[in-house]
């Protein structure tokens, strides 16, 4: 709140756009957090602008800051965490910060997407080419829904051709293209394959697949998964309103040295939410993330730390 009022005050232009529940809407997995009206009306009182987009029937679940768009200075702050203080006391999270002004174009051009049409299935449909840093990492963008299934596609790609590791952090893991490529590379085996998942929401998932026929083969291939690898699996507090949320939310794939990372669960809903997944090409940053993929995996039952 501090923060907000402070750069108001300095004639900044703040602006912030947030998920609407409405009764009826379905619950996602796992469900987002309730609004705090209160905490919003109080933003807008000293001038920072706001726009519910309705989480009708796909959810506004983006997680970002662009700052200072429009000035070598502009910056990208991307990743899992809502603004809820049980996603910085109770969750697994992680957020990257992009220094990058091409990056920080391409986020503010979703951005005023949304918000001059708050349609969550008219949003996304930003073709974005890799995008080369100041360090000559690259990086490539994807919003969804409207490049849902080419996210998707690379994704299965990535871990289709890794050769050394795939690492794997997400409160659920359905995806058709994603949970089948996986399960094809852990029974030819030669790669090294490990990760997390929330299991109270694997769980609850797992039930709905029971009542689908023509889901029998993700049950399947999930189960082959977790047999032939040693995946973590938090057993976290199950939703109701008013609970607190414990969930494991960190999102995050690692496919040799590959590394995507952003608001999507590796799931079918995210591909028809609004979501934004930052690819990466860098030997140090899949190494840094596949460290706190193993760290979060241990801590919940997967394969022990080396010297642990």
């Amino acid at each position: 709140m501090a923060a907000f009022q402070a750069a108001v005050q300095r004639s900044v232009h703040v602006r912030l756009m947030f998920n609407q529940d409405h009764p009826g809407s379905k619950v996602p997995d796992p469900p987002p957090s309730e609004i705090d009206w209160a905490f919003v009306d109080q933003l807008k009182s000293f001038g920072v602008e706001v726009k519910a987009i309705p989480g009708v029937p796909d959810l506004m679940h983006h997680k970002y800051v662009v700052r200072d768009a429009g000035t070598p200075q502009a910056a990208v702050l991307t990743g899992s965490a809502n603004w809820t203080n049980d996603s910085w006391n109770r969750e697994e999270n992680v957020i990257f910060t992009i220094a990058s002004p091409d990056v920080a174009a391409l986020f503010k051009q979703n951005f005023e997407e949304l918000w001059q049409n708050p349609v969550v299935a008219q949003s996304g449909r930003i073709s974005a080419p890799w995008q080369p840093l100041a360090d000559s990492t690259r990086v490539r963008l994807y919003f969804c829904p409207g490049r849902g299934l080419k996210l998707v596609h690379a994704m299965a790609r990535s871990i289709a051709s890794a050769r050394r590791r795939i690492r794997i952090c997400s409160p659920v893991l359905t995806s058709g293209p994603v949970l089948g490529t996986i399960a094809e590379v852990v029974e030819h085996g030669g790669v090294d394959v490990s990760g997390v998942y929330d299991a109270t929401q694997m769980d609850q998932v797992q039930r709905q697949w029971g009542s689908q026929a023509a889901a029998s083969w993700k049950i399947a291939a999930f189960h082959s998964i977790i047999a032939a690898t040693q995946f973590g699996s938090k057993r976290s507090t199950p939703y109701a309103v008013g609970s607190i949320h414990d969930f494991m939310h960190a999102k995050i794939l690692v496919a040799d040295d590959y590394v995507y990372a952003g608001s999507f669960n590796l799931s079918h809903s995210g591909e028809q939410n609004a979501e934004n997944v930052v690819q990466i090409e860098s030997h140090a940053v899949a190494e840094m993330c596949s460290a706190y993929i193993d760290r979060v995996a241990a801590k919940y039952g997967g394969r022990p730390l080396v010297g642990s």
